[in-house]
């Protein structure tokens, strides 16, 4: 690999004095560090057409992330410098795309406030208006977790008996071909009429956009394992129970798992349109209500926390199928 700069780290043999081995910065972590460097260059130096509050703060954070993967380079263990060298492009990307977000806003004007508010704004939002951000998001989960949960557990159930059982399959597989293509979202005004308040309305609303793609794939994994499963099964004593809950189950997992993600995603779009049609918290709230006051840069704020939310969650989901599914991994590409 070619190598930037160095620097010496000591190590030991058994017998010997210390001595020191050469620790060198590859190009893409040395180009990272300059392309924070630079950002931070760009928002120190570089005066702003308009006084922002945090300007100082940004070039701080800009200097930190410099320096934490400089320190990261030299100072993680070797095994570790892969992860560190296969990231360094996009810590690269990150810094240009903010000075260039910076320099067509703040610095240069070209692009119009109030609907392209600078970096340093967004900043703004999350050091004043921190406490709100936290309550909507706090909210936004009491909502989804609940909603998906059961809708998850339900649909799951149903999967399984309609895959399973043909008298329940001969009801059950018409009314979710009838009634799964209709969005979750279509049942709004009948679940607000029924339901008792807005909250749960939007629970159940999220329960049904997740409730259908589990219970498909979960009925459509169940029907494709292998009759010869069952019949080893069988051949070893295995009753009905055991071959749902120990041969059907297992086998369709992976067919569940992506009903699970695809539900999950159907869920966040139904949380952030219940949220702004009748809750009165939550991060969709948020969004409705920066709107309305114009305040763009509470909007993007709350845009760029829902990314990093949700993409946590679904991360988490993925933690969870790899554990599960860990049989898997010799079997398909990951």
């Amino acid at each position: 690999m070619n190598t930037m700069s160095t620097t010496f780290a000591p190590t030991e043999a058994p017998g010997t004095a210390p001595a020191f081995r050469l620790r060198t910065m590859s190009h893409t972590n040395l180009a990272a560090v300059a392309a924070w460097g630079g950002a931070a260059a760009v928002t120190a130096a570089w005066p702003d057409q308009t006084s922002w509050l945090r300007t100082s703060l940004l070039a701080i954070f800009e200097v930190l992330g410099a320096l934490s993967l400089a320190i990261a380079a030299f100072a993680l263990p070797a095994e570790r410098l892969p992860w560190l060298n296969r990231l360094a492009p996009w810590f690269t990307a990150l810094p240009i795309a903010l000075s260039v977000w910076e320099m067509l806003t703040a610095k240069t004007g070209l692009l119009p406030l109030p609907f392209f508010p600078p970096p340093q704004a967004i900043l703004e939002v999350y050091t004043d208006d921190n406490g709100r951000l936290a309550e909507s998001a706090a909210r936004s989960m009491i909502l989804l977790v609940p909603g998906y949960l059961a809708g998850a557990l339900t649909g799951f159930a149903i999967g399984v008996a309609v895959g399973w059982s043909r008298a329940v399959s001969y009801w059950g597989h018409p009314i979710l071909r009838f009634v799964g293509p209709l969005p979750a979202t279509a049942w709004l005004p009948i679940a607000f009429f029924f339901l008792p308040n807005s909250w749960s309305a939007s629970t159940f609303l999220i329960a049904l956009s997740t409730l259908f793609p589990v219970a498909v794939l979960t009925s459509s994994g169940i029907k494709s394992v292998s009759s010869s499963y069952y019949d080893i099964a069988r051949t070893l004593g295995a009753n009905e129970r055991f071959l749902v809950t120990r041969v059907a189950v297992p086998a369709a997992l992976p067919h569940v798992f992506v009903g699970l993600f695809m539900g999950l995603g159907a869920s966040f779009a139904v949380l952030i349109i219940a949220e702004m049609m009748g809750v009165k918290a939550g991060l969709g709230w948020y969004l409705q209500w920066a709107q309305g006051w114009a305040a763009y840069a509470n909007l993007y704020a709350d845009l760029v926390l829902m990314a990093l939310l949700f993409s946590a969650i679904i991360s988490l989901l993925f933690f969870v199928r790899d554990r599960v599914l860990a049989w898997q991994k010799g079997m398909v590409r990951w």
